[in-house]
């Protein structure tokens, strides 16, 4: 869509203004080509005709919609000029309070001379590690962006800090290094980062100024450059200054002051310290009383000199060199009060009891004769003689200036230098991020040569910012993948030639300095000579001694005076002289005779583009244009080898009045710092950019429903697109976004607007129908009723009689007496319905007490059966007691079979060992099939003659086939020749035979169609012939596949036969025989090798000739080459095969009878493989026998255990070892059963294989006989046999090692049964010992019996509820219950708590023994434990969880077994009588106490850190309410780098399935109730916290829909807490107080004064700093949205002016934690009823 289609009615635009650079007007009529003027409305009402160029009508800038207006970054406006960049600043700033904006790379801070809650530490935590854009503009996002480069791309960064003077440059750059001191603590003991914060007020103080327009201007450029180790952690800082104002030190403009540290020096005049420096006041002294100014507002110099010499401390400066540096600044000021007085016209002197001179002399050492007499003369040398000069007075100050200027000049240096040294710590630097706080574009009244360097140094910056962004734009359209077109940009290199260049400014003007008695005005006058034809330079109309320069930015006009001194910076070398005889070593060093060297400079070593001037001696000194040119090239060099970031500071008016907004001086501002180029190279190419899927929940109110159904959103965007607007080159469709021109998306936004304008519309009338068609049925549903009524009357008056009257009454009367009758019916029935109930109910409890009374009778008769079973079961006892003897005898009868057991197992060794020898049969099978291998090999040789045979009959052919074609050439010679007789005759007789020739020529023709038809017609024979070739040649590659995996299966079934006879022989002792096998295997290995090599060489031999006959004289040799390479893979190709192929055909028929035979020698084989399948069936037959045989001897066995297990019902541990023995015997059969099933398995599967192999190899006959490259096949079958024969040898190899194998797992066996039958022995001896202990007590029983006649009771053991340990085997202790117990066991979730009852236990019995050493010991193990766990797994919130739950239960057993009274309350008896008996362990209460509040800090940063990435995804990023949309795409370019692909993405459902698997945890580990709820509460506040805190960092999140979702998230959390029983008792909501009234805040109406008393009600947990920032960022997510108005803002303000006790910080402290308290829970576990799980391995510890 064209642009000028955009000027229509209600559209606005902005034309000029000279008050307000720009004001917005409003279109009252479309506007159409041709038209002269534009009927326009301004914002007063004023209706005015702008005039328009009919030739070429320049439109006026269209204003941007009221949605877009507010962005955080510029470049994402619509329309990109000028006034909508002012624009939307000034919104930013003065309505929404917000100072800081991007303009694509720049970041434009706007200076609000007021201090503001956005700088905090809880803001930096904010911002670290965020992507650039996510967050709201800021400084921090900057430095966050730069740091993460650094560390993501190990490449050196820069920001790049400018703006004029006042526009808070410094304040930008501090707070930069103040984010990375913060986010990349080093933790060292250098403390590194708070030097290289201290360094800031070191350098504001001997540096900063107060001027007329900054109360703490830099009068330096300063690069600092911070230094970063491998893992980005500060280890230093280096600064590099640049172009210090040392003229500030003799001289200051009305209102302006001298540098900081003169007036803090003379505000601590009084200090015991500065009294010998004779300082007097500051309006006193002549350098710091020029301005008239002396003090500045609001600052306190006496403060700031106690902040100055700290940070000198700090930075490791001693007392010695602060002394000395406060010596050389009171000389200095000392020196300005030097009266010098005129002598005359031509000379001047300075008194010798001048006090100030004296007390110059005297602190910087220095002789007063020579000083007083160097200021007012001149040595001058001459030829012959030297002459010394007085000067006038003037000259004598201005000498007097000079000497204060280098003295300043060289304590700043020395300064700095010292300063570096300071920062400098071991270690080696790997990044480093520089910081670059240097002045912008400057013009004055009157601008001199500081201005000129200082607008020199912004032409350089400002060209490097346009290449770097013309680099930037580049880049994001080649990763687009979109057409790069070049871009029209201001170039300032002729500028910086016209300055820099040979014959330029600075080369003019050093010239000119070079000559003694050069001025400023015949350097001037060299400029108007050799500059006038240059364009950017002019002459000014009305003066002489200035000259114009066109800069980037503005026209500036220089005077010229001063230019030469200020550039020769010149000082008498007498003086230098005097000053170097001081006796003060610090200012003798000022002015030492050396080489300038780069002090403290470190980083990139770069050279500088340009090399300086060499002085030729000492008069020739370097200029300061020169230094300073230099020193630029050197920072160039520097920021070209980094990435920049920029910070534009703008000063938005000149009287330092909070939030005031200047549109005038905030224009020239952009113009100079390149924001409005930035614009204007955005504005060229196509500025607006949006991701598919922000386009999509954009317009997708502009799709239609076909559109919507598409699945693909990329495509649906680009159908729209296409559809809405119609020329193509309005947008580009990137990978991932889509670029508009400017204006396109503005055309979109009324596209939409219009759409939901109609909606509006239509919903309008709808709603408004049925309002009126309800009021209508109302209406009328009311009148029927009435017409009802009326008529009802008048049809009772006219029907109504006497009659009818007394019947009216008559029926009355009958319905009384009715009614009452059917009252005492339900009466009736009620009361007999009751008397029932009451009867069965009687009845009821009557049975109940009947059936009790039989169950008691009942239970008396159970009770007498029981006791008879009780005695009969005695007697039983008495008997089995007596049945012992018997079984002795029995035992030893099961020992005698279990010997004649190991007899048969001797018996099944000697049958093994017969398997043996049919191991050595099947080797004797393999060496016949290495016999037929061989005899194979010998028909392949054979097979190879024929072929070679067959090729030299095709080489025959060939050669026929070439004697033909000479034939051939020899006749077409012949044929040539008679032609060129022809012609001849042709040419004698032309005019005769032209007819003739005419029709020769036409039958020629002919001839010459038929011959082309004839060759297609060939062609096309020959194409069909290779492509039947090829289909030949793929089917031979895919049947030689087929043969290559039928032969890796053969040999996996020959692998499989030789491993089914490794397992026969695994137990059988070692063969000697085998040795030898394998000897003559591996001979016969290696003839077949041999061999094997020398066929292969020979065939590939034959190949090579072969080939060459075939193909020598019709490809090229390299073809030939390519053929006959090793490679069996390579075929011919086949246009290369066609002339022999009639010589394969011949070949072919050969090859069939050689098939033949070979098919009938694999015949052979398999009958021989047949043979031998049938002889290993029969041994599998033989073993199953063995194995039927010996499951009937197992049988046997297992009957008379069985027998035996019956008569030893007494015994358990002898019925255990008979189980035992049973299991044993049931292990020897199983695996027997096992080891014949897998033979006959195994024998089963090699049969089916066999017969597999033998259909293949047929198939494989059937193939070779159809094929004809079988020499090449041959080749390869040798190649593999032999790689075969090389695996047969492994696998021999490894039969070896499984034999030897076999021999020792054979003498373990045997060693393992004897073992065992040794253990039987021993079991059976302690039977015998226990058979004869019973009897023992058989026999004391029956005595007792005897002697009481009453049966004894026998007493249950009673446990004390503690566990005994030895000293030594405490680690054991603290090494299984503490360090290796794992959270997620069985046992510890079944017996929550359980490890600290287990240790209590221990506890227990150390105080039961009374053993205070143990007792020590053991509690300190215990604490050094859980201490060592907890800092070992400082992010496993599980387990951090578990010992958090049982240091808090192992408070409260201490307390609880305590003895004391308050805690015994709730104990059982039992419980009172195990309390600690011998000591006291409250300080161990105390200590656990400690331990259980950092268990319980750890386990909250563990969740912290799990939860935290979670939580602003889900609670603000995510959509939770389906078809709200509540976030507007903006368009924002982020930068590639801070982009992070594929991220996981959040959603509430994430928080809460969190939050659920810390309830869950935390449950199974039985975590006390009131803990669990402390806990809930901490995490609900760091949700709270930080959807708050990222709510007052981000614009975009501060709309009325983000309030719902938000809301609909609370609502979610709070369902979770009812689910969970935490929602009365906890207090987690009362958390949430904070974000919920900042949802309700974004909801609420704001626009009357009730609306503001209601918000100052409601929002009680939100302080007047949040809810001002959230007011101010409010943003309408579309149109039908207000923004909040200003005063609005500050009516709320001035409500909540007078709240009391309330908080003025911006963030919410996200590390709060709320206070943990561990109330006393007694436990009801009985520690007597505790047991000791097995599973523990606690085995050591003892229940007593």
């Amino acid at each position: 869509m064209a642009l000028s289609e955009l000027y229509t009615k209600f559209n606005r635009v902005w034309i000029p203004d000279t008050d307000h650079v720009w004001k917005s007007a409003e279109i009252l009529r479309d506007f159409k080509p041709g038209d002269e003027t534009l009927e326009l409305q301004l914002e007063d009402g004023t209706e005015i005709l702008y005039p328009l160029n009919s030739a070429s009508p320049e439109l006026p800038h269209l204003r941007n919609p009221d949605i877009l207006v507010g962005e955080n970054d510029l470049t994402a406006l619509s329309y990109l000029h000028e006034p909508a960049v002012l624009h939307n600043l000034r919104v930013r700033f003065v309505e929404s309070k917000i100072i800081y904006t991007y303009c694509g790379i720049i970041l434009v801070a706007v200076n609000p001379y007021k201090q503001l809650h956005i700088y905090g530490d809880a803001v930096i935590h904010a911002y670290s590690g965020q992507n650039m854009g996510d967050m709201d503009p800021h400084i921090f996002a900057v430095a966050e962006e730069a740091y993460k480069q650094m560390a993501r791309n190990n490449k050196n960064q820069s920001i790049i800090v400018s703006g004029e003077s006042g526009a808070g440059k410094t304040v930008s750059a501090r707070y930069a290094m103040r984010y990375f001191a913060m986010v990349s603590k080093s933790g060292s003991k250098t403390h590194v980062e708070d030097k290289v914060l201290a360094s800031n007020p070191i350098t504001e103080a001997i540096g900063n100024a107060k001027t007329n327009r900054n109360d703490n201007s830099s009068r330096f450029g300063k690069y600092t450059e911070i230094s970063f180790d491998r893992r980005y952690q500060i280890i230093g800082a280096n600064m590099r200054t640049y172009l210090l104002e040392k003229s500030r030190v003799v001289f200051q403009s009305q209102g302006e002051r001298n540098y900081h540290i003169f007036y803090q020096m003379c505000a601590c005049a009084d200090h015991p310290e500065f009294k010998s420096l004779k300082l007097l006041k500051a309006d006193e002294f002549c350098y710091t009383s020029m301005g008239g100014e002396t003090r500045i507002q609001g600052v306190d110099d006496r403060t700031d000199m106690v902040e100055t010499r700290r940070t000198f401390s700090l930075l490791g400066l001693t007392e010695d060199f602060q002394a000395d540096v406060f010596k050389v600044l009171a000389g200095i000021l000392h020196l300005g009060n030097v009266d010098v007085r005129s002598i005359g016209t031509d000379s001047s002197s300075v008194s010798s009891s001048d006090p100030h001179m004296a007390a110059f002399c005297d602190l910087l050492g220095v002789m007063p004769d020579g000083v007083t007499r160097w200021l007012c003369h001149r040595r001058i040398v001459m030829v012959a003689e030297t002459v010394v000069k007085p000067v006038p007075r003037e000259r004598a100050l201005n000498a007097r200036d000079a000497l204060a200027k280098q003295i300043y000049a060289h304590l700043f240096d020395c300064i700095i230098h010292k300063i570096n040294a300071a920062l400098q710590v071991p270690g080696k630097q790997h990044t480093f991020i520089g910081v670059l706080d240097i002045y912008g574009f400057e013009t004055f009244d009157i601008n001199s040569f500081e201005q000129f360097c200082i607008n020199y140094a912004n032409e350089k910056l400002q060209q490097q910012f346009n290449l770097h962004v013309f680099k930037l734009e580049q880049e994001e359209y080649m990763k687009e993948d979109i057409p790069w077109t070049l871009i029209d940009f201001y170039d300032n290199q002729p500028v910086i030639d016209l300055i820099e260049a040979k014959m330029g400014v600075l080369d003019l003007l050093d010239e000119e300095c070079l000559f003694p008695q050069g001025t400023d005005q015949n350097w001037l006058q060299k400029l108007y000579n050799y500059l006038s034809d240059n364009s950017l330079f002019e002459k000014p109309r009305m003066s002489n001694e200035a000259f114009i320069i066109q800069h980037f930015a503005d026209k500036v006009e220089y005077q010229c005076g001063g230019f030469l001194e200020k550039n020769r910076d010149t000082l008498y070398e007498e003086l230098v002289e005097t000053m170097r005889t001081s006796k003060f070593a610090l200012l003798a060093n000022f002015f030492l005779e050396e080489e300038p060297s780069e002090v403290g400079r470190k980083g990139i070593k770069v050279r500088p583009a340009r090399p300086g001037v060499k002085p030729a001696n000492k008069h020739l000194r370097t200029t300061v244009g020169d230094k300073f040119r230099s020193s630029l090239y050197l920072l160039m060099e520097t920021l070209n080898a980094t990435t920049p970031h920029y910070v534009r500071c703008i000063k938005p008016n000149d009287d330092k009045i909070p939030f005031e907004y200047d549109s005038r001086r905030v224009v020239q501002q952009l113009r100079a710092c390149g924001v409005l180029e930035t614009i204007h190279i955005s504005a060229q190419s196509y500025p607006s950019r949006w991701t598919y899927i922000e386009f999509y929940s954009r317009y997708s109110i502009l799709m239609s429903q076909l559109e919507l159904d598409f699945n693909d959103k990329k495509q649906t965007c680009r159908t729209v697109l296409q559809r809405l607007i119609q020329d193509s080159n309005q947008y580009k469709f990137g990978r991932t976004k889509i670029f508009f021109r400017a204006g396109q998306v503005a055309y979109l936004e009324k596209l939409r607007l219009d759409r939901l304008r109609g909606a509006c519309v239509t919903i309008q009338t709808h709603f408004r129908g049925w309002r009126l068609r309800k009021k209508f049925l109302c209406m009328r549903a009311a009148a029927i009723v009435l017409q009802q009524y009326v008529r009802g009357q008048r049809q009772i008056r006219k029907t109504v009689t006497a009659a009818a009257l007394k019947q009216g009454w008559a029926a009355v009367v009958i319905q009384r007496y009715w009614r009452g009758y059917l009252t005492r019916q339900i009466y009736t029935m009620l009361h007999t319905s009751t008397v029932t109930i009451q009867a069965f109910t009687r009845g009821w409890i009557a049975r109940q007490r009947y059936k009790k009374m039989v169950e008691v009778q009942k239970a008396l008769v159970l009770q007498k059966y029981a006791r008879a079973w009780l005695a009969r079961r005695r007697f039983q006892t008495l008997r089995r007691l007596v049945h012992n003897v018997q079984l002795s005898y029995r035992c030893q009868q099961l020992r005698k079979k279990l010997e004649d057991q190991v007899k048969e197992n001797h018996g099944l060794l000697e049958r093994l060992t017969g398997l043996s020898g049919t191991y050595a049969q099947a080797l004797d099978k393999l060496h016949s099939l290495e016999a037929q291998l061989d005899k194979s090999a010998k028909e392949k040789a054979l097979l190879e003659e024929r072929v070679h045979m067959s090729k030299e009959e095709a080489t025959k052919t060939i050669f026929q086939l070439q004697a033909e074609k000479e034939k051939l050439v020899v006749e077409k010679q012949m044929l040539e020749k008679k032609l060129t007789d022809s012609e001849i005759e042709m040419k004698d007789n032309f005019n005769q035979i032209k007819t003739s020739l005419r029709e020769d020529l036409e039958r020629e023709e002919r001839l010459r169609k038929i011959a082309e038809n004839n060759i297609e017609l060939q062609k096309e024979d020959h194409g069909k012939q290779v492509e039947v070739l090829k289909e030949d040649i793929r089917r031979l590659k895919e049947e030689r596949v087929q043969l290559k995996r039928q032969l890796e299966e053969e040999a996996q079934v020959n692998e499989d036969v030789r491993d089914q006879v490794i397992k026969l022989t695994k137990h059988v002792k070692v063969i000697p025989e085998l040795r030898k096998d394998v000897h003559i295997l591996q001979s016969q290995r290696d003839d077949l090798d041999r061999r094997m090599k020398e066929q292969s060489e020979q065939a590939r031999a034959k190949m090579s000739v072969i080939t060459q006959q075939l193909l020598g004289g019709v490809v090229e040799q390299e073809v030939i080459a390519k053929l006959t390479a090793d490679d069996p893979d390579q075929i011919y190709e086949v246009g290369d095969l066609l002339s022999v192929f009639d010589g394969l055909q011949k070949a072919t028929r050969v090859l069939d009878i050689h098939q033949k035979e070979q098919k009938e020698s694999f015949n052979s084989q398999v009958e021989g493989l047949t043979f031998k399948m049938e002889h290993l069936q029969n041994e599998n037959k033989q073993l199953q026998k063995l194995f039927q045989e010996k499951t009937s001897v197992n049988d046997r066995i297992r009957q008379e255990v069985a027998r035996l297990n019956q008569e030893n019902m007494v015994i358990p541990e002898l019925r255990q070892q008979v189980s035992e023995l049973q299991r044993h015997k049931l292990e020897l059969e199983s695996r027997l059963e096992e080891e014949a099933r897998e033979m006959a398995e195994n024998i089963e599967k090699i049969s089916n294989k066999l017969h597999k192999n033998i259909e293949e190899e047929g198939s494989q006959r059937r193939l070779f006989e159809q094929r004809a490259d079988e020499v090449l096949r041959d080749k390869e079958e040798l190649e593999r046999r032999v790689e075969e024969l090389e695996e047969e040898k492994k696998l021999l190899r490894r039969q070896n090692d499984t034999e030897s194998e076999a021999k020792t797992r054979f003498s373990q066996e045997a060693s393992r049964l004897t073992a065992e039958n040794m253990d039987f022995e021993e079991q059976l001896d302690m039977k015998d010992r226990l058979i004869r202990k019973l009897q023992h007590q058989v026999k004391s029983l029956q005595t007792s019996e005897k002697a009481n006649k009453t049966p004894t009771t026998t007493t249950p053991k009673e446990y004390l509820g503690m566990l005994e340990y030895k000293r030594e085997d405490e680690p054991k202790i603290i090494k299984y219950i503490i360090l290796d117990m794992k959270p997620r066991g069985v046992v510890v979730n079944m017996i929550p708590n359980m490890a600290a009852q287990l240790l209590f236990m221990c506890i227990r019995h150390a105080d039961y023994l009374n053993d205070d050493a143990k007792l020590k010991s053991l509690m300190n193990g215990i604490i050094s434990g859980i201490k060592k766990v907890i800092t070992d797994h400082q992010e496993d919130f599980e387990l951090l969880s578990f010992w958090l739950s049982n240091t808090y239960h192992m408070l409260n057993c201490l307390k609880q077994y305590s003895g004391e009274e308050e805690f015994m309350k709730q104990n059982t008896t039992r419980q009172k009588k195990n309390c600690l008996q011998n000591f006291d362990l409250s300080e161990h209460r105390q200590i656990f106490s400690d331990l259980a509040i950092k268990t319980y800090n750890q386990f909250i940063s563990a969740i912290e850190k799990t939860l935290t990435p979670m939580i602003v995804p889900g609670m603000l990023e995510h959509e939770s309410l389906q078809g709200i949309s509540s976030m507007k795409p903006t368009g924002f370019r982020k930068r590639s780098n801070s982009i992070y692909e594929d991220q996981e993405v959040y959603t509430i459902s994430s928080i809460l399935q969190q939050l659920s698997l810390f309830h869950q945890t935390m449950s199974q580990h039985g975590m006390e109730e009131g803990l669990v709820k402390q806990v809930i509460k901490q995490t609900f506040f760091l949700v709270a916290a930080a959807t708050l805190n990222n709510i007052l960092l981000r614009k975009d999140m501060c709309s009325c829909r983000k309030g719902m979702q938000i809301r609909c998230n609370i609502s979610y959390l709070e369902e979770w807490l009812k689910e969970n029983s935490l929602l009365q008792s906890c207090g987690a909501m009362d958390t949430l107080k904070p974000l919920s009234q900042a949802a309700w805040l974004l909801q609420v109406n704001k626009t009357t004064d009730d609306d503001a008393k209601e918000i100052r009600n409601q929002c009680s947990e939100l302080n007047p700093v949040q809810i001002v920032k959230i007011l101010n960022s409010y943003t309408p997510i579309d149109d039908f949205e207000k923004r909040i108005a200003p005063s609005f803002v500050r009516k709320v303000q001035g409500l909540l002016h007078d709240r009391e006790g309330t908080s003025f910080q911006l963030m919410m402290d996200i590390q709060y934690r709320f206070q943990v308290t561990f109330p006393f829970t007694p436990s009801s576990q009985a520690l007597e009823l505790l047991q000791v799980p097995s599973s523990l391995t606690l085995s050591f510890l003892t229940r007593i």
